[in-house]
């Protein structure tokens, strides 16, 4: 048994409606201070750093990879092969539309800023999880090995308006605390569904412009599309881009019923602006995340659309139009070690066979695929168009609960009794 065995195992034996009961917004933790008012509190302790362990399962509880996810497993349009809907087979604690697989976690704290990716890891069983001692450690390690470094200073998001909204300022980001943020790729997400559509037929109108969304006569006559069969763009772009909201919210809320089983405080929340956290400030000296944005005098505001080399948009100007763009997505799931590759596991009894029984996209439908991804991007200077192509709705925070604080001001039953013993649990006293 090693040093990890004990706290690991208690984090288990928390039942999940209690977690989901007992789950509260606490937002005092060690070394905070309310300046005034009835809550009037300044913590006599300074603030503790969450530990590497900690820290590590709340990351495996966000997008920790679960094993193969089952994709969708029949698709109307090719009937006697098996669906082409799915991106990506890499089952993850949360769930994402058609298995896109798009979000990815960032995190900070008082040692740097940092980024882990498990979007495209491959997993070793159908189920990753099959026993605690066994499992747990290896699960956290996958994580850890899939994170890299950014920076070695915490986030600066400045503790004022309008990087911070007024009832955040005394408690977003503060030393101790370690910050979450989980973005994901609206773009890919979009791709996603639009071939899922056209592979069923679908002609995608532009219903503001009360036209075809670009030059899609070719393929109707050809019968790739069917005329009668039209979907509104603007419902495809919305409707994705709240699956991405939704995707995220999930992986924070993992993170959250996470935090009552170990037994530290925090919240999901929002009041920042996301922006000053992706890097738009910069020139003001405010660094961010350092994503690329791109600017146009149509929109009110700027567009983020990737982290150079680490976290990219499937758009340009990482690609000279969506044509090309295009191309990568469908390398992602007909490539080498793509979704289709029948060299690549499954969680089918026959990986090969399944996936072999998929027709790879035709040189025409790549075509309508980039008529319709270009067209959205020359009418709005963006992709996927009317919303950013990053998203990042919300964040989690959390640190050590200063329990003292509670005890002065609330009623008892405040916190959990995991919260209560944390300290002794999990660092020894």
């Amino acid at each position: 048994m090693n040093r990890h065995s004990k706290p690991i195992s208690d984090l288990f034996q928390l039942p999940l409606m209690q977690a989901i009961f007992g789950r509260r917004a606490r937002r005092f933790g060690l070394g905070m201070e309310i300046p005034s008012g009835p809550l009037k509190f300044k913590s006599r302790h300074e603030p503790h750093p969450l530990s590497e362990l900690e820290q590590s399962i709340l990351i495996a509880a966000a997008t920790g990879v679960t094993g193969w996810n089952f994709g969708v497993p029949f698709g109307p349009g090719a009937p006697d092969e098996h669906a082409h809907y799915t991106l990506r087979y890499t089952g993850r604690t949360a769930p994402t539309a058609g298995g896109f697989g798009t979000p990815a976690l960032f995190y900070t704290d008082d040692s740097g800023i940092y980024f882990t990716d498990t979007r495209d890891i491959q997993p070793e069983r159908i189920r990753e999880l099959a026993d605690i001692e066994d499992d747990a450690e290896r699960l956290i390690s996958v994580c850890r090995e899939c994170t890299t470094k950014l920076s070695d200073q915490r986030l600066d998001l400045p503790a004022k308006p309008p990087h911070t909204i007024d009832p955040n300022i005394w408690m977003a980001n503060k030393p101790g605390s370690t910050f979450f943020m989980p973005v994901a790729d609206c773009s890919e997400q979009v791709l996603g569904v639009m071939a899922m559509l056209i592979g069923n037929g679908v002609v995608i109108m532009d219903d503001v412009d009360k036209r075809p969304a670009g030059n899609l006569t070719p393929f109707i006559k050809s019968g790739l599309l069917t005329e009668e069969k039209k979907f509104p763009l603007s419902v495809v772009i919305q409707s994705m881009y709240e699956a991405n909201c939704s995707e995220l919210a999930f992986m924070g809320h993992n993170i959250v019923l996470t935090m009552q089983a170990i037994g530290l405080g925090g919240l999901y929340y929002n009041g920042l602006n996301r922006w000053s956290i992706l890097g738009a400030f910069a020139d003001d000296g405010i660094k961010g995340l350092g994503f690329r944005f791109i600017k146009d005098e149509r929109w009110s505001l700027p567009n983020p659309v990737g982290l150079d080399g680490i976290y990219e948009a499937l758009c340009p100007p990482y690609y000279t139009d969506m044509h090309e763009a295009v191309k990568e997505f469908v390398r992602r799931k007909f490539g080498d070690g793509g979704a289709y590759d029948p060299a690549t596991g499954g969680p089918w009894n026959k990986d090969g066979d399944v996936k072999s029984s998929v027709t790879p996209y035709s040189t025409e439908f790549i075509d309508c695929l980039g008529e319709i991804a270009q067209y959205i991007y020359d009418k709005h200077g963006k992709f996927p168009g009317s919303f950013t192509t990053i998203v990042l709705p919300g964040f989690v925070q959390t640190q050590h609960l200063d329990t003292e604080f509670y005890d002065r001001h609330y009623k008892e039953g405040a916190y959990l009794e995991t919260h209560a013993k944390h300290m002794k649990t999990w660092h020894g006293g």
